[in-house]
């Protein structure tokens, strides 16, 4: 049961950029931190993997998300989160300037990452808690679409700046520069989001820290009691494996040097190729994927949505292979490629709904299973470095498609439900 302390505010007032500070802090991790650090000088192999293990903030954030019920008012939380992550934005914006900036700068992104995996929790439960049925769903659109707005600004905005101010002064001044932005985006989105969020506030709990405890233990006991559900992890992890390890490298690769075996380009190109179109074909392509699969069903169309997730990597083979100069060809390839994970990542998104978080604690085996789906991005992250090195960008790509094929031989033995069937009973 909930009170309201002043009259809620319209939605539209604060989904939007509730949702854009979510992204901000996330896409400046998983994205714009392994660009910064190209340009610095620093191999592909610890860009791979520091920006790759900070993403175990987001794997184990379900672990600590029960705790936060405990909370009287997730606007605080919400708020609170914001103004720490802009915060650590910035001092990452000074560390840029000290000699051990990498140490520092990782120190402080990891801050910003278990900040920002907190805040989600609470954010979600807000949004939650304020809108009923028919307003989440109404909603459910402005949340992706400013989520990824933040790839967008991040990717197709600040990378791009970056790269004009590194024309007139030093790379570690220019992405201090950027980081201080970013910090400051997210402060601001804080500050407003103290008048327009709804202060919703939860009535006073009667569980303790104890039995919350013993209900999380229950709910990860009763994950991994679920029939079949081992194969249903390893299928979760391998599904992201060659994006993981592309995700990373990629962005790389088209900025080393052509004797290096890259395509060269500057960081305004990598911005408006990755950032702008790459971001709308994302969208688009989640969105068609999500209208392919409500046709064919799940059982049907998963096979056809790995196949999809999988084959941009095809794209990258290709990029190493032939190595264009013409930026149309570099951006269309690299469409096909956001157009492809986005179409095939519903896929995944709808396993984990509709056959993994089935059962007593739907929401919160979901957050689990979005804990695993998060490792299976982050191991391949973190050795994709080690392996690019070892077999170098061409052989990398090809072993990236090698690497995809055991999830679509997985596929043929899970057991997914004709869901339509089971609509109609």
């Amino acid at each position: 049961m909930t009170t309201e302390q002043k009259p809620a505010r319209s939605p539209i007032t604060w989904v939007p950029t509730l949702y854009l500070a979510e992204g901000l802090p996330f896409f400046a991790i998983a994205l714009v931190a392994g660009l910064m650090y190209k340009s610095l000088g620093v191999s592909n192999e610890e860009i791979a993997y520091w920006t790759g293990a900070i993403g175990f903030a987001w794997v184990f954030k379900p672990l600590w998300s029960p705790f936060l019920e405990a909370a009287r008012s997730k606007k605080f939380l919400v708020v609170c989160f914001q103004l720490i992550g802009g915060a650590t934005l910035g001092l990452v914006a000074l560390a840029m300037q000290l000699p051990n900036y990498f140490a520092v700068s990782i120190a402080l992104l990891a801050v910003v990452a278990i900040s920002s995996a907190t805040h989600d929790i609470a954010a979600d439960g807000l949004y939650i808690a304020s809108l009923n049925n028919k307003q989440q769903a109404a909603y459910a659109g402005w949340q992706g679409a400013f989520f990824n707005a933040a790839k967008f600004i991040s990717l197709g905005g600040l990378v791009i700046l970056a790269g004009h101010l590194e024309k007139s002064m030093p790379p570690a001044q220019a992405w201090g520069i950027i980081f201080g932005l970013l910090g400051a985006m997210l402060v601001a989105l804080g500050f407003y989001h103290t008048w327009s969020l709804p202060n919703v506030k939860q009535a006073e709990s009667k569980q303790s820290m104890r039995s919350i405890y013993t209900t999380t233990v229950d709910v990860v006991i009763d994950f991994f009691k679920k029939p079949g559900i081992w194969l249903a992890i390893l299928f979760i992890i391998l599904f992201r494996t060659g994006e993981g390890q592309i995700q990373t490298i990629g962005p790389l690769f088209l900025k080393e040097l052509k004797e290096h075996g890259g395509l060269g380009l500057s960081n305004e190109q990598v911005g408006l190729v990755y950032g702008t179109a790459g971001t709308i074909a994302f969208l688009g392509g989640s969105i068609l994927g999500g209208y392919f699969t409500s046709w064919l069903g799940l059982r049907r169309a998963l096979p056809w949505l790995i196949i999809t997730m999988n084959f941009p990597n095809i794209v990258f083979f290709f990029l190493s292979t032939s190595l264009p100069d013409n930026l149309m060809i570099i951006g269309a390839a690299l469409s096909i490629e956001m157009f492809g994970y986005g179409f095939g990542f519903v896929g995944l998104i709808l396993f984990m709904m509709q056959v993994v978080a089935v059962g007593k604690y739907q929401t919160a085996h979901y957050a689990l299973a979005t804990g695993v789906m998060q490792l299976g991005l982050v191991i391949p992250k973190m050795l994709s470095g080690k392996i690019q090195t070892m077999l170098g960008y061409h052989n990398f790509f090809i072993w990236v498609i090698i690497s995809a094929l055991p999830v679509l031989f997985l596929c043929r033995f899970l057991n997914i439900k004709d869901q339509e069937a089971d609509s109609s009973q």
